[in-house]
């Protein structure tokens, strides 16, 4: 009960910091909350097993909190960028779960396969 309460006032901050209607604010905050009721267990779970996860929840409270500030000082963000961002890095993170999905646990992502061949141990080329 106590994550559903944190996780409403997550939603609380960010509403207020991503739109200006209040009817909106109001919308979110009571989807946010049924959500978390109905799938606290399997995102908690889904979570667990991918803690970069919780460092892109982490990133998007603290854009939300800068852009906060910056509207109470009377600079205004666009919202757009922030989407965007917001969007962005979510397409990354699934980019990358998509590929940590792919491969052994423990095994190294590899980019590409290595164009070296036949070299010693000293980096020089063997003869032949």
């Amino acid at each position: 009960m106590l994550l559903d309460v944190v996780f409403s006032l997550d939603s609380v901050i960010t509403t207020v910091g991503m739109v200006d209607e209040l009817v909106v604010m109001i919308v979110a905050v009571i989807v946010a909350v049924a959500i978390m009721l109905l799938a606290a267990e399997a995102i908690s779970a889904f979570v667990d097993r991918h803690p970069t996860i919780k460092m892109l929840a982490l990133a998007f409270l603290l854009l939300i909190g800068v852009t906060l500030v910056a509207e109470g000082l009377h600079h205004h963000i666009p919202k757009g960028y922030i989407y965007f961002a917001m969007a962005f890095s979510v397409f990354v993170e699934v980019l990358n779960l998509a590929a940590r999905r792919k491969r052994r646990p423990g095994e190294p992502v590899h980019l590409r396969p290595s164009y070296i061949k036949d070299t010693l141990p000293t980096g020089q080329p063997t003869s032949g």
